[in-house]
């Protein structure tokens, strides 16, 4: 294996693909160093002329890191903590800073990762954290990408994935629709409603399928990709809503349904590259997240109304 230390490599060329190698992107690595897209391609382009090889490949989300380029990484990782170390006098600079990327669900997003990250923001202003939410698989490409969190256990390659915890799920309707038309005594009378849930012919992930497969004759009424409009919909009377416990507590003109009978417990799993715990900041936000799925994991399983939000 080459050793970068012993090369002739100009350490601004390290920090380019460092920041390349965090969003994926020219333009965007040039917006956060204050560059321009063509100063970043000529960076990028004199270290694979001293390191003699290819530091980045295309791929379907970005630029992707080569064998070479994650040992050029690892040594503008050094770089970038030296620089830092050069801070003003008598005062240790942050090293959970920076720009940390992820992907959750809309529920996760909402109610464990912006509290999570609302608390670690109050110690490290230097932070900053992008959420995208969405409800699907775990990538198998994830440049540009530091977390991801998903429903159910991610069959990926060349990551790490660690369990984060739990959560339940059950039916749920308004207490006007129940006075309107009646409630459900049995499963089998949960058929006699509609259902308001994913859109079935985009749900991606297999965990989720718990209504078809629980009540299959129960026809759709109101369907959605978001979960929000899930609950929303349930309380305006559409339907009998299939929802995360700890969203539909939330909420006291919502009633549980058959708490005996139908009450689906899934996981959230977290995926994040090989190389991403090594940047204090991801470690950080992985900690943060753990921590407030842990302190809220009654709530989380549908054993209380305390929510993140709550003092």
């Amino acid at each position: 294996m080459c050793r970068i230390a012993d090369m002739n490599v100009n350490p601004d060329d390290l920090l380019v693909l460092l920041a390349v190698s965090r969003t994926a992107k020219f333009t965007a690595a040039a917006q956060a160093l204050g560059l321009n897209h063509t100063t970043v391609s000529r960076r990028i382009a004199s270290l694979e002329k001293a390191l003699g090889g290819r530091v980045l490949a295309r791929a379907p989300g970005g630029w992707e890191l080569t064998d070479l380029g994650a040992q050029a990484v690892q040594a503008a990782e050094q770089v970038e903590a030296v620089v830092g170390a050069l801070g003003p006098a008598g005062r240790a600079p942050d090293p959970i800073t920076g720009v940390v990327r992820m992907t959750a669900t809309d529920g996760f997003s909402a109610y464990i990762a912006a509290p999570a990250v609302a608390r670690l923001r109050r110690d490290h202003p230097g932070l900053s954290v992008e959420v995208v939410t969405m409800t699907r698989r775990a990538l198998q490409q994830r440049s540009g990408l530091d977390i991801e969190v998903v429903v159910g256990e991610p069959q990926v390659h060349r990551a790490e994935a660690m369990r984060l915890g739990e959560y339940m799920l059950g039916m749920y309707a308004s207490r006007a629709y129940l006075a309107e038309h009646g409630t459900p005594a049995t499963v089998a009378e949960l058929n006699d409603h509609p259902l308001v849930y994913f859109v079935d012919s985009m749900l991606q992930v297999d965990d989720l399928d718990a209504p078809r497969r629980l009540v299959p004759a129960m026809r759709d009424g109101l369907t959605s990709t978001n979960v929000f409009v899930h609950v929303e919909a349930t309380r305006a009377g559409a339907g009998i809503g299939f929802l995360p416990c700890f969203m539909g507590d939330l909420h006291p003109d919502l009633v549980r349904l058959l708490p005996a009978e139908i009450a689906e417990l899934l996981p959230y799993w977290m995926v994040l590259r090989p190389d991403s715990l090594r940047r204090p900041a991801v470690a950080a936000v992985v900690q943060a997240l753990r921590e407030q799925m842990a302190e809220h994991r009654e709530w989380l399983l549908g054993r209380g109304k305390t929510s993140p939000a709550a003092p």
